[in-house]
């Protein structure tokens, strides 16, 4: 009779918590039962562990193997476990020693022949076990992914030269790769879109204070272009944001080594459901308002997208995180976004314009419309009318602003509102906004009145306010920040 114990990480949301995989041989007709409450992909790594052991060279123990993922309670999946697994097996049949592999622990799947294959979540669990002061052993191909971590990380490309290792007690050592914090030179730039000045006046307001945005305007007029280029206007994410949002995408599609810095963009299609928006399915996998945390959401067509999903928006465009339930689990995703939304006035796009409108001005455009609900309309910050440019503007050969440009007043605006409060406008309570508008508490309560503000539209007023003052580099918000702020108010 042998036992061992192999440590290893699971995957539960960005958590990544310890695993104690036990296994014990014992005498008695051959078998092989993994217990610990797995998933049918880890039951399945029996077979990939049996023909990876053999094809490595070393002996298949013909006992009854019984394999423990502990705590039995935590559902296990993925393939993630055939690397502790196997090398259990190899421990407790003494081929390979493991004395120090109380601070080691392992991740990695297995092909047949016995090499390691990737598997998701590799950043999560190196930051997990580098906290505790372990090292993690993982397949080569995502270890420079995981040394993003900064800690501690062993690369291995099959079960043989990882046993080899731990036998020689040598360390295959991967660090973190040098990363670009600079934006994408490639990237579309907003001196493209001609005239619009007034939405790119909001475009960079949305930028400076992290406000959400709605461009409403007729086919062809720019909302797509507009939004497109908001990213090139954010400024670098800061290191603790960067690995933050490595780790969200680690946990399935990855993003390249280049982009480590850039804020990350998402436009998913309006046909997206509300698992795809939020995250669910079987495993409560990230949504794409997860994928766009430090980032932008960009939703074209808004009216389009199902009514359920767009008003699940409303939390995590107020807190900022996503909580996912089920009956025997509960996963919260950070979920910090920038929200921004293009859509037409009617169904036809051209309302306001009788020379192209379908004519049903009233009915149509209203039951349109009304597919955006009031809590959700409430919600975003900036609302602005796109028209269509001019010929004259669509032909005008003098250069406008390039991306560049505008980013530099956006990262001083941003600057001041970190040496001010340490942290955007568009994070601000209701008693942090107070101090700023002591003297223009009566005419904001008219304007309050008047244009039939909710109590949550106001404070998004005063703190697109404070953002236009940071742009303008004054130092106290004056009525015109006030009435351009309200100007942004008045959409529907």
């Amino acid at each position: 009779m042998a036992v061992s114990l192999v440590f290893s990480r699971a995957q539960v949301g960005l958590s990544s918590p310890q695993i104690r995989v036990e296994t014990h041989l014992s005498g008695g007709l051959p078998g092989f039962s993994i217990v610990g409450l797995p998933e049918a992909a880890v039951r399945e790594s029996r077979d990939r562990v049996r023909s990876a052991i053999l094809n490595s060279g070393f002996r298949f123990p013909q006992q009854r193997i019984t394999v423990n993922l502990a705590p039995a309670e935590l559902p296990k999946h993925g393939g993630r476990f055939d690397l502790p697994i196997a090398l259990g097996i190899l421990a407790a049949s003494q081929q390979v020693q493991s004395k120090r592999w109380q601070q080691q622990e392992f991740i990695g799947e297995l092909a047949l022949d016995g090499a390691l294959r990737p598997c998701q979540g590799s950043l999560p669990a190196a930051l997990a076990a580098g906290r505790t002061g372990n090292s993690l052993y993982l397949p080569s191909c995502i270890a420079n992914e995981a040394a993003l971590s900064g800690y501690s990380v062993q690369g291995a490309d099959s079960l043989k030269q990882l046993c080899e290792l731990l036998q020689q007690q040598q360390k295959n050592t991967f660090t973190a790769p040098p990363t670009v914090a600079k934006h994408a030179t490639d990237g579309p730039c907003l001196s493209e879109v001609q005239g619009q000045a007034a939405a790119k006046r909001a475009l960079e307001l949305a930028a400076a204070g992290g406000h959400s945005l709605l461009l409403c305007g007729p086919p062809g007029s720019g909302k797509s272009m507009l939004a497109e280029r908001l990213p090139g206007l954010l400024p670098p994410l800061t290191k603790e944001q960067a690995l933050t949002v490595a780790a969200i995408y680690s946990l399935g599609e990855r993003r390249g080594i280049d982009h480590f810095y850039h804020p990350p963009q998402r436009s998913p299609h309006h046909s997206a459901s509300s698992a795809a928006l939020l995250g669910g399915g079987r495993h409560l996998s990230p949504g794409e308002v997860t994928l766009a945390h430090h980032g932008v959401l960009f939703l074209d067509e808004l009216p389009e997208f199902n009514r359920a999903a767009l008003e699940a928006l409303r939390e995590p465009l107020e807190t900022g995180v996503i909580y996912l339930s089920r009956a025997d689990r509960k996963i919260a995703y950070p979920a910090s976004f920038q929200l921004v939304a293009a859509m037409n006035p009617c169904p036809c796009g051209w309302l306001g314009y009788p020379e192209r409108s379908c004519g049903f001005l009233c009915g149509k455009a209203q039951r349109y419309q009304q597919k955006i609900s009031g809590p959700l309309l409430d919600r975003i910050d900036l609302h602005v009318t796109v028209t269509p440019p001019a010929p004259q503007e669509l032909f005008h050969t003098a250069t406008a602003e390039s991306s560049a440009e505008v980013r530099q007043r956006v990262l001083a605006a941003q600057q001041r509102q970190h040496q001010r409060q340490g942290k955007l406008n568009v994070q601000l309570g209701p008693s942090e906004l107070q101090p700023f508008f002591n003297e223009h508490k009566q005419w904001l309560s008219q304007a309050m009145r008047n244009l039939e503000l909710s109590a949550r539209g106001l404070h998004r007023v005063m703190r697109c306010a404070l953002t236009i003052t940071d742009l303008n580099k004054a130092e106290r918000v004056d009525k015109r920040a006030l009435q351009e702020a309200l100007s942004y108010r008045s959409l529907f």
